[in-house]
């Protein structure tokens, strides 16, 4: 019986080592892959690696759940950068940019460290592009600090709750860092291998998921287990504030604009933008066919959206 103990824990040793073996090895494999490809500075939460091009106003791009400023830096910057000085931010322990385990993830403490990159970078009034969670870290950081911000052009925002949740979501709603950490550093990366087209598809559908989007739009750092680990602290954040965002729309003191896929698997333009414009019609909505993933498969869409919201124009 204990021989048989022995060789039963003998296994689960060499199985978790062997998954352990494998997601260091993919990560070293995807940070070559995916380099920083911007700079750095220092806020709070540690070094932050943010990307900066072009000339002219200010525009400060904030991504969404799991993602990194290589979704803004896939396309959509190139066409700003003619005459926007555009801004892409890894936001606090995504991409290339740290943040302790620890720290706060909600929207709202988010916005902080947005307000904290404006400070350090001196920017001047930007307007704050948001994709997904990061236009509820827009909406949050308007409300919160609106002398820094001249305005919000955000692209497939939470705003309200009320979705049910995302299949694409199913692996992230785990409670306790201890079980987080473990799972980044053992079945997340090869199961992200195994799932990646599955969640991809929901994730980008109905519109087709960019051939190069592991490398040029940063996909590949979605297997690192740092990411998985502050995904997964995201996501269990990420409505912590929608009561403090719901009060603020009706003197929401800076000009705010969302642009929607009416195809949205991840979020509803019905809950998310709809209902929000018909409750608050000085916030505006701009509908387009296509689905969540705007700034990589829309760019020249949100381009021009962009240009048209801004107030500073």
């Amino acid at each position: 019986m204990m021989v048989l103990l022995g060789l039963i824990l003998a296994l689960v040793a060499l199985t978790v080592a062997g998954l352990v073996w494998v997601t260091y090895t993919t990560k070293r494999k995807v940070e070559a892959a995916v380099p920083p490809r911007g700079h750095f500075t220092d806020i709070s939460t540690g070094r932050l690696h943010y990307i900066d091009r072009g000339t002219g106003p200010v525009v400060l791009m904030v991504h969404g759940l799991g993602a990194q400023a290589c979704n803004y830096d896939y396309a959509l910057i190139d066409l700003l950068a003619d005459r926007y000085r555009c801004i892409a931010i890894d936001r606090p322990g995504m991409g290339w940019s740290d943040r302790p385990d620890d720290a706060p993830a909600s929207p709202r403490a988010q916005a902080g460290y947005v307000a904290e990159v404006i400070d350090k970078l001196a920017l001047e009034k930007p307007l704050v592009v948001g994709h997904s969670l990061g236009g509820a870290i827009g909406v949050c950081l308007a409300l919160d600090n609106p002398e820094k911000i001249r305005g919000l052009a955000l692209l497939a925002p939470l705003t309200r709750g009320g979705d049910a949740p995302s299949p694409a979501f199913a692996s992230l709603g785990i409670k306790s860092d201890l079980l987080r950490r473990i799972i980044a550093w053992t079945l997340a990366t090869p199961m992200g291998m195994r799932n990646t087209a599955q969640v991809l598809d929901m994730v980008f559908g109905p519109d087709p998921v960019p051939p190069d989007y592991g490398t040029k739009g940063g996909g590949l750092l979605g297997l690192r287990p740092k990411t998985f680990f502050t995904t997964s602290r995201d996501y269990i954040a990420s409505l912590a504030d929608i009561k403090f965002m719901r009060a603020g729309y009706a003197e929401m003191p800076v000009p705010m604009a969302l642009l929607y896929g009416t195809q949205d698997r991840i979020l509803s333009v019905d809950t998310q933008a709809r209902r929000l414009v018909a409750d608050h019609p000085q916030i505006t909505l701009q509908e387009t066919p296509g689905g969540h993933m705007l700034p990589l498969t829309h760019p020249q869409v949100c381009a021009d959206f962009i240009s048209r919201s801004d107030p500073g124009l």
